[in-house]
């Protein structure tokens, strides 16, 4: 198991995947690398469903992290191509989280999830010795459809164009800034720019824009570019499907801070988690609408590559591999162990 962040593959082949409890014939896709979610077939019905962290920041103000905790669990559903409608969530507090504070965070999360349409149905709140900040619970979201609008993220099809949206290391851009910016020697052109990148990780909303512009049909496979970068993301999205992706660094978005901070850091932005970006394969026919449709929303958007017959990423001609280790956990470690000091 790799030291910090996501299990490797291996660990999970050699732990997990042969481990998945009861067999059920209503389970429409379970566990498989590189797919964001899993989904359940009742009756005719999909439900889209998909567990993750809650992290919670509290340098952030309460409001502002209770939004980008939301967003975080709500994002690998919202790449299904379905609209997230329901979540489940649980808290184990630490300590010394006040009333007031955890009213604000709660505030934060109820009038998002309204104003997406997302109902909170069920969930554990408390708190309790030993629970720090930031991973303070877990949450699941579901999204309830059609069988036929979901989009799979293991179906890119040879002949599909390749979308990115917002580019590389944008959540690590904004959160390593907002976090230990002040600590950092960078102008303050920059760090405003780094740090406003934070209020890009979101996907929802981009995703129901995608769907809409070019139906389920016309849009093979939605990945979130979390662990990893967008790097490990486009290798996620050819393993997934088999096939092979061929892509420009320089056609993808750069967003304004990225490359000052990633350089500082001394990290590659290809390889750090960007949650917001996501990686999309259109049908050839859908691409105008889909560039449209996103522009409109003001999300910058790139025509990167190409899906074929085949296997692997290559970017600008080279073949790469997925980074395995996201490079800023390893930073964010840093500034964490010297606040403790």
């Amino acid at each position: 198991m790799s030291d910090l962040g996501k299990i490797d593959p291996e660990f999970f082949d050699e732990y997990l995947y042969p481990r998945l409890g009861a067999s059920r014939d209503d389970v429409a896709l379970g566990p498989k690398h590189g797919v964001d979610f899993g989904m359940l077939d009742v009756d005719g019905t999909a439900v889209v469903l998909a567990t993750d962290p809650v992290s919670v920041l509290p340098e952030l103000g309460f409001e502002r992290a209770g939004q980008f905790a939301l967003h975080i669990v709500l994002s690998d559903v919202a790449v299904s191509g379905l609209a997230p409608s329901h979540l489940a969530i649980s808290f184990s507090l630490p300590p010394e989280i006040s009333d007031r504070e955890f009213a604000e965070l709660w505030a934060a999360i109820d009038d998002e999830a309204e104003q997406l349409g997302i109902s909170i149905v069920t969930g554990h709140t408390a708190r309790y010795t030993g629970c720090s900040f930031p991973w303070v619970g877990a949450a699941t979201a579901l999204a309830v459809g059609d069988n036929d609008d979901v989009v799979r993220p293991d179906g890119a099809r040879p002949g599909d164009s390749v979308l990115v949206t917002k580019g590389p290391a944008v959540e690590a851009t904004g959160l390593l800034t907002t976090l230990y910016g002040d600590r950092m020697e960078l102008s303050k052109e920059t760090l405003d720019e780094a740090q406003a990148r934070l209020d890009e990780t979101r996907t929802v909303r981009d995703a129901r824009a995608i769907v809409g512009a070019a139906g389920a049909d016309g849009v093979t496979a939605m990945h979130d570019a979390t662990e990893g970068g967008l790097q490990g993301a486009l290798c996620e999205v050819a393993g997934s499907a088999g096939v092979r992706i061929d892509a420009e660094r320089d056609a993808v978005p750069l967003r304004p801070g990225v490359a000052e901070t990633c350089e500082y850091l001394d990290i590659e932005p290809w390889h750090a988690t960007s949650s917001g970006t996501l990686v999309v394969a259109v049908a050839e026919s859908a691409v105008d609408d889909v560039v449209s449709a996103l522009e409109s929303r003001g999300t910058p958007v790139g025509i990167a590559g190409t899906v074929s017959e085949g296997e692997g990423v290559y970017l600008d001609g080279e073949r790469v591999e997925h980074p395995r280790v996201d490079p800023s956990w390893a930073v964010y470690e840093a500034f964490a162990e010297a606040d403790s000091e």
